[in-house]
Formats: C-alpha cells, structure tokens, sequence
C-alpha cells in the first residue's frame, strides 16, 4: 500500500468507509457461512450416520469415537501448509480446492466396509478440510479491522450453530425417508445427498469469491484502497509479530493453542454427540431426534452473534470469552449428571451450547492483538490445527465411556473440566497479553 492510498483512507468520508464495510459483510459473510455449513455437515454428519451405520458394519462406539475422531489428525497435520499457501496464492483457489475435496471424500464415507476404511476417510476428510475454518479467519482480516472482528468473526462463525440447527432436521429427515432407496441404506443416502452441494459450491468459490478489496468490483477502487490501507497499517503497529518464525516463539502463541484445544473440545462433543445424548435420555426416531438436535445449536447462534456484537461495542474480549466457557463446563457437567432425566438433560446440554459456541469469536480477537501478515497466517493455522486435535480427543473420550460404563456421563465430565480449564486460562491472558518468547512475566 502506497504513502498515497493511507493518505485517501484518512480522506475517506466515514459514510463512505462504513458502506464499504456494509457491502463487504453483505457481499462476504453469508457465501462464506453457507461455504463453512456445508463443510461443517459433511464433517459431523458421521454423528446422526452413526445412528444405523454402526449396527450395519458391526462397529462398537469405541470404533465410531476413533473414526470420528481422526478427522482431526489429518486436519492438524496439512493446516499450517495450507494457510501459507492461502497467503500466496489468494483465498479463491485455496478455499475452491478444500470445498471440492472435502465434498468428494464425504461421498465416499458412503461406502465404506471396514473399519480401516472409515478410519482412511475420515483422516482424508481432515486433510482435505484443512485450511478452511483458519484460511477465512485470515482472510477476513484483509478486509476488516480488528475493531470490528469479533462481530465479523461472530457473524461468519454462527456458521457451526446454523449447521446444526439445519443439518439437524435434513439429516433426520434423510435417515427417515431415503433407507432402502436403490438398494442403499440411509446413512449412505446421507453422506451422498449432503456431499453433493460441496462440488457445486466449489466451483462457485472461483466464480464468486475476490481475494482482496482491490480485487472487488462492487466496491469503488477508493474505498477499496482506503479499506486495505487501514488494515495493512494495523498490522505494522508496534508490538504485532509478523515473521512465522518468530511468533512460533512467542509463549503467547501456544497459550492460544492450549485455550482453544479445551474450547473446541466442547464443540467436537456437541457436534459428534448430541444425536447419541439425545437418544440416550430417551427420545427415540431420527426425525425427532434430528429436530431436538437444532434447539441447542439455534441458542447457541443467538449467544454467538450477541456475544461477538458485544464485545465489539465494549472492547472488552477476556472476560467474554472465559464467561462462556464457564457456562459451556458447567452445561457439560450438568448434562452428564442428568443424564436419566430426559427435560433437565436437555436443557442442560442447550446451556452446554450456548457456551461453547459464544466462545467462539472472541477467542479469535485475543491472537488479533499481536500478529500481523505472514505471523497471522501461520500461528492462526496453527493455533486452529492444535486446538482442533481436541476434536479427535474428546469423541474418542465420550465413546470410550459409553463402551466401558454404558453411558456418556464419564466423557462429559472429562470435557467439562477442559471447558473450566479455558475459561481459567483465559482469564491468566491479560498477564501474557505483553510478553514475549524471551520475557513472559506478568504485565504491570
């Protein structure tokens, strides 16, 4: 960005700016949440596929936890490279790549007849999704400044809860009507009809999707220079790590990853796991248990959206983020507890969402704060890779307790306590929030 174009962002008339901002939400945010409900879907819809899958191929809950679980493995080994590759070759093709990739390898869970083979798949679906989630969080910060990101951040990621208010429903509705269709059973009905839309949406990404506010034709080449001019000066303020090396030092790099391993923990269990715990407290059909399913996931997208929006308008982040993970490991908790008591259970397990998923955009704010450029790509990607291995944690603890004891509650309790962890974590931030690799004592 030239001397020129941040001199005519400070130019710029604030109505200007704003609309840009406006038309960029409009224009971004929705293709992107639709992008991230598809991969989302195809990502838990192993979960409601498990309801009849494991007693046509003889699988135990153990199996299901692993299989569910290792997705997770090929997500955190390819993310790193994929972001990297995100901030060379633009946000278009990489994100045109995963979404075709990931659509072709969930048609094919519809076929599997092994353990080993659904072992294979699943890792080779989290290697094929890797780079998403993490590639539009750095993407988003080309176009919008840390003073609005928790809400931006907010908006993209009710994403996770509207795929579960929507894949809930379609998935029971395909589990309880496509059985037996030319010879398939439903949850091969299911991993094929929910593949599908993936391929198509991909082809949309590089029809649809500009890499940069230059590179937008809905937005004049003005408000476009001044957009990229104020979020490219944010990230040469003072204190913002912007070589990767270096922020691979930085302690606070790895707090983040060890905060967002025990956030996602929650959010693996309740996308894996709410069809299983909903069917354990006694509701029975997977039409009925896939609507019940979308309640949590419809109030944790309130909580999400609010929380983000909040943040923003107070400019506080900490406290946000670890009250709603306390809330997640006391909904968890309580979930496990009640389990025999279908109503409390429930509105235990919504609670549980809630926290989660309000955790969610703000935690994405604390690393904002001191990366920038190719340090945001890498420790973003890498923050995400190693918070998500919790995703291939927890469902393997949660099926390893229904297989040793007959019940959820053992695993619940055990992701319960990494939800207090975060919150406790995430409190002892501010303390980190100026130090370095080299000095990481708490600030004054």
């Amino acid at each position: 960005m030239t001397r020129v174009d941040e001199l005519s962002a400070h130019a710029l008339g604030q109505g200007e700016l704003d609309e840009g901002y406006r038309r960029a939400t409009l224009r971004l945010i929705p293709f992107l949440v639709f992008l991230f409900i598809l991969a989302w879907i195809d990502r838990v819809n192993v979960g409601f596929a498990k309801l009849q899958m494991l007693s046509d191929l003889k699988f135990s809950e153990a199996v299901y936890g692993f299989g569910a679980g290792i997705f997770f493995i090929g997500y955190f080994l390819f993310e790193v490279p994929s972001n990297l590759l995100l901030e060379r070759i633009g946000a278009r093709k990489t994100l045109a790549r995963i979404t075709i990739l990931w659509g072709l390898a969930s048609m094919s869970l519809a076929f599997v007849q092994s353990e080993w083979a659904f072992y294979a798949i699943r890792f080779l679906l989290g290697v094929f999704e890797a780079g998403f989630f993490p590639g539009v969080v750095l993407y988003l910060t080309y176009w919008f400044p840390s003073a609005k990101r928790s809400r931006i951040n907010g908006l993209f990621m009710t994403s996770f809860a509207i795929a579960g208010v929507v894949g809930g429903p379609l998935a029971g509705l395909i589990m309880g009507t496509m059985g037996g269709v030319s010879g398939l059973a439903n949850w091969q009905w299911l991993f094929i009809l929910e593949g599908i839309p993936s391929l198509v949406a991909g082809a949309a990404v590089l029809a649809f999707l500009p890499d940069r506010p230059k590179d937008a034709g809905w937005l004049s080449p003005k408000v476009a220079a001044a957009m990229s001019a104020i979020v490219e000066a944010e990230g040469r303020a003072a204190g913002k790590e912007a070589s990767f090396k270096a922020a691979l030092r930085d302690g606070r790099v790895w707090l983040c990853a060890l905060i967002y391993f025990c956030i996602v923990s929650g959010n693996a269990t309740i996308a894996f796991w709410t069809p299983s715990i909903i069917k354990e407290i006694g509701v029975q059909g997977a039409i009925a248990i896939g609507f019940l399913a979308a309640v949590p996931f419809i109030a944790g997208t309130i909580a999400m959206v609010w929380t983000g929006a909040h943040s923003d308008r107070t400019g506080e982040r900490r406290l946000h983020c670890a009250v709603a993970s306390l809330i997640a490991a006391a909904g968890l908790a309580a979930t496990g507890a009640l389990i025999g008591h279908a109503v409390l259970a429930f509105l235990a397990l919504t609670v549980a969402a809630v926290g989660i998923l309000a955790a969610f955009p703000v935690f994405w704010s604390l690393p904002q704060t001191f990366l920038a450029g190719t340090a945001a790509a890498g420790a973003i990607a890498a923050i995400n890779s190693i918070g998500n291995l919790a995703g291939f944690v927890a469902p393997y603890v949660v099926g390893l307790s229904n297989t040793l004891t007959g019940t959820s509650s053992n695993g619940l309790y055990v992701v319960a306590g990494f939800e207090l962890l975060a919150g406790l974590l995430v409190l002892g931030f501010a303390r980190w929030r100026e130090g370095t690799s080299a000095d990481l004592a708490p600030a004054e």
